[in-house]
């Protein structure tokens, strides 16, 4: 049953759980990251407030300045309020996203974490807005701006997390089958032609630039720009 599976197979209680690699790889990257943020975190306390930052120290300032301006462009003055979910998120999809580079599958590559993701984010933006404008609010909400509008507002807010999903898997996989393919492509040329497949590898630093590198950066802004700006929707106007 479990011949072709890429994963392991763990026993318990007579019951089979299968866990697929890119789901091993996530949970790698979380446990990293998570030892990494707690020493951060120690060296932040010790840091001297009258000297310049160094080390780890200078890098995490500069990462926590990047996310905070990815985050207050929707979010405004509840920035920090959400910074710390949004943040560490932000950070476990990109190193996600760039796992490919050292001959994995990424995990965002992976529907079932997308998803998870994905569901994640709307659940966290549903509850909001029954928190903020409760369940009239909202009803209301779907009707504007004319009562007509109501069955087409309910669907956009429930394809929502599909849509999140889907963008962020497609891109992700897809980038992963195209390298997949023209390594193969490479090695039958050069199987035909000494050399020239070995020449043909020379590019191939470069589509990892744009599928890997590029497409993993600008695939974690786009997910988490959609995500702050439909939950800030759902915040109170300053």
């Amino acid at each position: 049953m479990y011949d072709n599976f890429d994963g392991i197979v763990i026993q318990i209680a007579g019951f089979d759980i299968a866990v697929h690699t890119s789901v091993l790889v996530w949970l790698t990257i979380c446990l990293i990251l998570g030892i990494l943020l707690v020493i951060a975190g120690q060296k932040f306390k010790k840091a001297e407030a009258d000297k310049a930052p160094g080390g780890m120290v200078l890098v995490f300032e500069q990462i926590i300045g990047l996310l905070t301006f990815i985050v207050e462009n929707s979010l405004g003055k509840n920035t920090r309020k959400y910074l710390w979910f949004y943040g560490t998120c932000m950070m476990l999809m990109l190193i996600s996203n760039l796992s490919g580079l050292l001959g994995v599958q990424p995990p965002t590559s992976n529907l079932s974490v997308n998803a998870t993701l994905a569901v994640t984010m709307w659940l966290i933006i549903q509850s909001t807005a029954l928190k903020e404008k409760g369940i009239i609010g909202k009803l209301k909400g779907w009707c504007e701006p004319m009562v007509l509008l109501f069955p087409l507002n309910v669907i956009g807010d429930f394809t929502l997390p599909f849509s999140l999903a889907l963008r962020l898997f497609g891109n992700l996989l897809g980038g992963t089958i195209i390298m997949a393919l023209v390594y193969s492509l490479f090695s039958v040329l050069n199987s035909l032609l000494t050399g020239l497949g070995i020449a043909l590898f020379a590019v191939t630093p470069f589509l990892h630039m744009y599928f890997d590198i590029f497409a993993g950066f600008i695939q974690t802004y786009i997910f988490f720009t959609l995500s702050t700006f439909f939950l800030g929707q759902e915040l109170p106007e300053e």
